[in-house]
């Protein structure tokens, strides 16, 4: 059949996400998903939202979406544009800012979408090497062709880096795009949000799917300068005005709102990822700083693909990379306190066995 195949078929290579098993007793620390369910206002406003509206078009501005993400952040809602996931949005972005022929730059590692969008549109590529510690050297990033994407914080190593740095991939690339992904940010020290009023040339987008809960929902938005958020507008509208379906703008509306009940998730996963990290440094592992909600770890004496496959066999799902320079560290979601002292209690049985590397 792929004789019928265009050619832009022909040079994908598929983003393969985390293992999804239908089974209910499994403990699924893998995908990065919010341990804690959405807002109660969620719930009220989806199902004001059933009651008679589903027969109608969603709005193809998703105004009320927009201006609940604008308050939140104090801009205007022409600086804001959202999708239906963050994955659209950055697919529309390769489209509305990448150029074939040109270029662009993003760490070797990182999230594993940033290839795939760039050979499906055609784009050439430069990886920027992380330091030895993974760390991202923002001088490398300096006066790239295209223009720039990177994960703050980084995926999966989940390390953050300071706006300061930000700033300065900002003021080396006046006349690129800087996209700064802000999947896990909420877990952070602080947004590049608050650089879009000085810079132009940058976009930030986000998602609900971390923070807010609603990974099931697929909302994702991105925040920059109107001229920006045109261009993303364009692109959404070039294929399908009704991205964002009623349930979704509801919920996600709601979700904002409700920032009290947000704060409180938020800081319960830090002070649980806080716990995970000392814990796993007592049993002798490696765990790099996180400012996200989930940790990258590795231990002295075990290999991390033995440990996943214990850990699997336990019911307790982690995520894994076959990579050079990663391969021995294991990426684990934050879940809840009784989740994690189930990881804890299987790693400590895992590591009393007498395997080394």
């Amino acid at each position: 059949m792929n004789r019928l195949w265009s050619e832009m078929v022909k040079r994908t290579e598929p983003y393969v996400p985390g293992e999804q098993l239908n089974d209910p007793d499994i403990i699924k620390l893998n995908t990065n998903e919010n341990p804690y369910p959405p807002s109660p206002r969620v719930k009220e406003a989806i199902v004001e939202e059933l009651e008679g509206k589903l027969r109608l078009y969603p709005s193809p501005t998703a105004d009320e979406l927009r201006q609940a993400i604008a308050e939140t952040y104090d801009l205007s809602t022409d600086g804001v544009f959202v999708g239906n996931g963050s994955d659209e949005v950055l697919a529309f972005s390769f489209m509305a800012f990448f150029h074939p022929g040109k270029p662009i730059r993003f760490p070797n590692i990182t999230y594993s979408f940033y290839p795939v969008y760039a050979k499906l549109f055609n784009i050439p590529y430069e990886l920027v090497r992380v330091n030895e510690d993974f760390t991202l050297p923002a001088e490398s990033f300096f006066g790239s062709e295209g223009g720039v994407i990177l994960p703050n914080p980084n995926a999966p190593t989940s390390l953050y880096m300071d706006l300061s740095s930000i700033e300065s991939i900002l003021l080396n690339n006046p006349d690129r795009i800087v996209i700064i992904d802000e999947a896990y940010i909420d877990f952070a020290t602080a947004s590049a949000v608050e650089l879009v009023r000085s810079y132009d040339n940058l976009l930030v987008i986000q998602t609900t799917s971390k923070s807010r809960s609603l990974a099931g929902m697929r909302v994702g938005y991105a925040i920059g300068h109107p001229d920006l958020i045109e261009a993303l507008v364009r692109i959404k509208d070039s294929f399908n005005s009704y991205t964002v379906d009623r349930l979704a703008i509801a919920g996600a509306t709601a979700a904002f709102k409700d920032r009290k009940y947000f704060n409180s998730t938020v800081l319960k996963i830090k002070e649980t990822r806080n716990r995970l990290i000392e814990a796993l440094k007592e049993m002798g592992f490696h765990v790099l700083p996180s400012q996200a909600n989930f940790v990258f770890a590795k231990h002295a004496e075990r290999a991390a693909a033995e440990m996943y496959k214990q850990l699997k066999e336990a019911g307790i799902l982690v995520r894994h990379f076959n990579q050079p320079e990663i391969g021995n560290y294991l990426r684990i979601s934050v879940g809840t306190d009784e989740q994690m002292d189930s990881l804890l209690r299987k790693l400590e049985q895992v590591l009393a066995v007498d395997i080394r590397i």
